[in-house]
């Protein structure tokens, strides 16, 4: 019965992921903190392990995406190379300090993005294209504020890369691509450090790999992949800007739902 309803878990985030564009991060790290509450297992570890294994679920989606953007020739390679540093130092730091943090207060934190997500995509809001990005440091400092900020609330990102990107003057179709090429860095350096945070921790469950719980990784990469191609189809067919109002009123009940938790 568990493996069923991470499966529909899959094929749900999958297919929203298809329809409006977005990682599927922000649909499964609420759905896993749910189902992992129905399966009573404890507060001061559920949130870290819905964040894990959403991460680890990214990788494959994130393969997917950047295999197909490459082929169209549209990721700025030297681009994702210079973000690539901070972006997993990032990455580590937002992990430990999602372990730090308790279950409550991690589910609040992500209430208050989801709320500003939701925000941003009921509304349209885009940044002007008025920067150029920066010289030397600089973008591994954007790198790492990417991936800690990703790491943190288990997203691959492109909901703070591709408004960056934009904002730093970079046409939106190359934005996008490379903002799924930087999806992979984030999620193998976080995956890897909420096995290492996790590991050995004795209020977990069995059959998880430090905070991934494997049930819920292998169900939802099974259909998440398979139902994304049919949200993407979906998408072409029915006018964009009401599904991106539509998918702003879910995440804006979620993030309603984790504020007030």
């Amino acid at each position: 019965m568990t493996i069923i309803m991470y499966l529909v878990l899959g094929a749900a985030a999958g297919m929203i992921a298809g329809l409006f564009g977005v990682g599927g991060g922000l649909i499964i790290v609420p759905a896993l903190v749910f189902a992992f509450s129905f399966q009573e297992l404890s507060p001061d570890i559920l949130t870290q392990m819905a964040i894990g294994t959403s991460l680890s679920t990214i990788i494959f989606t994130s393969l997917s995406a950047v295999k197909t953007h490459h082929s169209k020739g549209a990721i700025d390679w030297p681009l994702v190379k210079r973000l690539s540093f901070g972006i997993i130092i990032g990455a580590v730091f937002g992990s430990l300090l999602a372990d730090s943090l308790p279950g409550e207060t991690l589910q609040l934190i992500i209430g208050v993005y989801a709320f500003i997500v939701a925000i941003q995509m009921g509304f349209g809001l885009k940044p002007k294209a008025e920067h150029e990005l920066p010289k030397g440091a600089g973008l591994s400092v954007a790198g790492s504020i990417i991936g800690s900020v990703s790491a943190l609330f288990g997203i691959g990102g492109g909901s703070i890369t591709v408004p960056y990107l934009s904002w730093c003057s970079i046409e939106m179709r190359k934005a996008v691509a490379t903002s799924s090429a930087c999806g992979l860095p984030i999620a193998v350096a976080g995956c890897a450090s909420y096995i290492a945070t996790g590991w050995g921790n004795s209020e977990l469950p069995e059959y998880t790999l430090g905070y991934i719980y494997l049930p819920a990784f292998f169900g939802i990469i099974l259909t998440s992949t398979v139902f994304a191609k049919q949200g993407a189809r979906l998408a072409h067919a029915l006018p964009s800007h009401i599904l991106r109002r539509y998918f702003a009123l879910l995440l804006l009940a979620v993030s309603i739902k984790f504020i007030v938790y």
